[in-house]
């Protein structure tokens, strides 16, 4: 027989409870859901009770989420199903990180904050480091973050102009077939640079500092050459570039700028036979001072959290199918 058992957690008061609670209790109720322990409010403390290990995880969620509530953050669903992830690994107090500080604001006053602990790591080793690596799978915001910090270190003039580039190389599909000169063929592979750019900066002023070449948006190819000093610097889909490429693109770093590289090494759409640059970089830099190499996970997907579990199966799918 399962080993039954109860926890009581308390939640200090009635604003606090509400919040971890969520409207018409849709958070709680997940917590049951996900856990199959039974929860009770009585008064302002939580009573939750079922098999051990069900209780264990669902309490330890529940208590971390509370404090995270009492501390004015608000409680969602994607974080409730986050928090369980981390309550699985005995890590369900890592989410009260998140309650520290705002990565930056958007055009329209909207907070950006970091939604997750591998996120948080990400953030920090950028702002500490010249060169950040920001690897994992699409939806864990390695892009996006990327692009509010360099927008936010281009407001508080701490680089001059905003670099963002990727290498143009097709997902299956065929740049030649598209009209137009390379910079037309790649702006549809640019777009969520471009989107991210508009959501901070606003469209007007997006647009101005596009026309200035402030914001410079180009294919890696044009990176050669040049030195790229006083400015932050993004290549995204770091996955599709060559050794070559890659050694090319760090060594463009000049005074006072900071690069960012990201990409997801599950999701190379180079030619067979050839080794990704990111791959290589990784495995040659790990280990030198001044530059950093956060890992993002399953965990650290902030999309509708259904999109989480579909990189996690693939994930469990792709190990059990290596020798």
């Amino acid at each position: 027989m399962t080993n039954q058992s109860i926890r009581k957690i308390n939640a200090k008061n009635a604003d606090i409870l509400q919040r971890f609670l969520g409207t018409f209790d849709e958070n709680v109720n997940l917590v049951m859901q996900e856990t199959g322990a039974i929860i009770r409010v009585d008064g302002v403390q939580l009573i939750i009770s079922g098999a051990e290990k069900g209780v264990n995880i669902a309490a330890d969620a529940v208590d971390s989420l509370i404090e995270l509530s009492s501390k004015g953050e608000t409680v969602d669903r994607g974080r409730v199903i986050y928090c369980l992830e981390l309550a699985r690994e005995g890590k369900a107090k890592d989410i009260c990180k998140l309650s520290a500080g705002t990565v930056a604001v958007t055009s329209r006053g909207k907070q950006i904050k970091c939604k997750t602990v591998g996120q948080k790591t990400y953030v920090d080793s950028i702002k500490k480091d010249a060169v950040t690596f920001g690897i994992g799978p699409a939806g864990t915001g390695k892009t996006y973050l990327a692009v509010c910090l360099a927008v936010q270190a281009y407001k508080q003039k701490q680089a001059d102009k905003i670099i963002l580039t990727r290498p143009a190389v097709e997902a299956g599909e065929k740049l030649g077939f598209l009209p137009g000169d390379l910079q037309t063929k790649v702006d549809p592979y640019l777009r969520p640079l471009y989107d991210a750019l508009e959501e901070m900066l606003g469209s007007e002023t997006y647009l101005k500092l596009m026309e200035r070449g402030t914001i410079e948006v180009a294919p890696l190819a044009y990176m050669r050459g040049r030195t790229l000093s006083n400015a932050f610097i993004i290549l995204d889909e770091a996955q599709n570039t060559t050794r070559e490429q890659m050694k090319m693109f760090l060594t463009r770093l000049g005074d006072n700028s900071k690069m960012v590289v990201t990409g997801d090494i599950t999701q190379i759409d180079l030619p067979d036979g050839k080794k990704s640059g990111l791959e290589h970089a990784v495995s040659v830099l790990e280990n030198v001072a001044g530059i950093s190499v956060v890992y993002l996970s399953e965990k650290d997907v902030v999309r509708n959290p259904l999109v989480m579990r579909i990189v996690k199966a693939y994930s469990e799918a792709d190990r059990a199918s290596k020798p």
